[in-house]
């Protein structure tokens, strides 16, 4: 086991009817910027059960932030923070929300030029004003922590950033509210939490048992409620247990002494900024070359999570490997996710120029660095 440091401040309210708290929660006397996407809180009640907790609050809304968060819709509100001394953000949507707002509150105490350059490592992230989050769909794990991702389309760019002091004060989670989502939001957050236990799970074996046993619960709940989400048959326990393996998945628990990869995260984001894909769309289909390219290099951890999470326990290791790759497809396909580029019509020009950026930037993806622009281009032209 790697030695490692953990810390995570998050307040996790759980629950259904926990959004009336946010009263004993925040000061009165800070001044509020909410913000929101696309106004779906606004059709599935969420707004209004937030409105009638802080009545008497002094409030500004920013409404408008996209899926994959645009770094110029987040600047509108960046300015109006300053402008308006605003005190505290509070992100009420899912995760592209809550990673805008995080940008919000840490780019409106930022100095220097351009924001933009603590987003690509050439400056250091400020202080960021407090945050506090009301999530209301399930898939980044943005809710318990520092992390956030950051589209700019004009540059056809999407960088992830950290900030030590940017985790939320609290985040409050009621599963009833993904009783509204449709299917595609669903299904997206189903692969986006699948996949980050897969990121700090399907690397070298680091002997950490205790951790791997987290992992593969996430994996297995995730298989077993996927049917009754998709189906429309979940009642309140499944959409709790499909919540808390969200929040469970990216919190910093399944990383303690382990090794972590995020190479699918990695090209995944650069589909989404060429191609403007979802983020789990691109997951499901770069997944399964990173897998079929690195099997060799993850092939004692590939054989555990065929024997521990998908019992598959018959046939030559090379075998077993096979089926849990096929399995894992099959997963996302019933998701009604597609796996191949070709069936988003994306070809050797996109792989091309994915390979050239990597190539670029003099940059490995992977664990420890392991995966080479030029496999990059073989995991994606297996996926072709």
């Amino acid at each position: 086991m790697n030695n490692f440091s953990y810390f995570n401040p998050v307040n996790i309210i759980f629950g259904k009817g926990e959004i009336a708290k946010l009263s004993s929660l925040i000061d009165k006397k800070q001044r509020i910027m909410l913000t929101y996407g696309g106004g779906s809180i606004h059709k599935n009640g969420v707004y209004n059960q937030v409105v009638v907790a802080l009545e008497g609050y002094d409030i500004i809304e920013f409404g408008g932030i996209e899926p994959n968060p645009e770094y110029a819709t987040l600047m509108k509100a960046v300015e109006i923070c300053r402008e308006k001394s605003v005190d505290m953000i509070l992100a009420v949507g899912g995760g592209s929300v809550a990673d805008g707002s995080k940008f919000i509150a840490t780019a409106t105490n930022y100095k220097g030029e351009t924001p933009w350059d603590f987003m690509i490592g050439k400056a250091a992230v400020p202080e960021a004003l407090p945050l506090g989050v009301v999530i209301t769909l399930p898939a980044t794990g943005s809710e318990m922590n520092c992390g956030g991702v950051i589209s700019r389309r004009e540059l056809k760019e999407k960088y992830a950033f950290f900030n030590p002091t940017g985790f939320p004060k609290f985040s409050i989670l009621d599963p009833t509210v993904i009783e509204s989502l449709p299917p595609r939001q669903v299904a997206n957050g189903l692969v986006d939490t699948y996949i980050h236990t897969m990121e700090q799970y399907l690397t070298e074996d680091n002997n950490s048992l205790l951790v791997d046993r987290w992992a593969e619960s996430i994996l297995q709940t995730i298989i077993e409620i996927a049917p009754k989400l998709m189906a429309n048959q979940a009642e309140y326990d499944t959409y709790a247990n499909f919540m808390l393996s969200a929040t469970m998945a990216l919190n910093g628990l399944l990383a303690m002494g382990t090794t972590q990869d995020w190479a699918t995260h990695m090209i995944g984001h650069e589909l989404t900024a060429l191609h403007g894909l979802d983020h789990g769309a691109t997951l499901a289909i770069v997944e399964i070359g990173i897998m079929k390219v690195m099997r060799e290099k993850k092939r004692e951890k590939l054989l555990k999570y065929a024997r521990r999470v998908w019992n598959i326990t018959t046939g030559s290791d090379d075998e077993i490997i096979d089926r849990a790759i096929a399995k894992t497809e099959e997963l996302y396909r019933s998701l009604g996710m597609k796996t191949k580029l070709s069936e988003h019509n994306i070809g050797d020009e996109t792989i091309a120029e994915i390979v050239g950026r990597f190539t670029k930037r003099n940059t490995n993806v992977g664990e420890r660095g392991f995966i080479t622009p030029t496999m990059v281009g073989e995991a994606l032209t297996l996926v072709k």
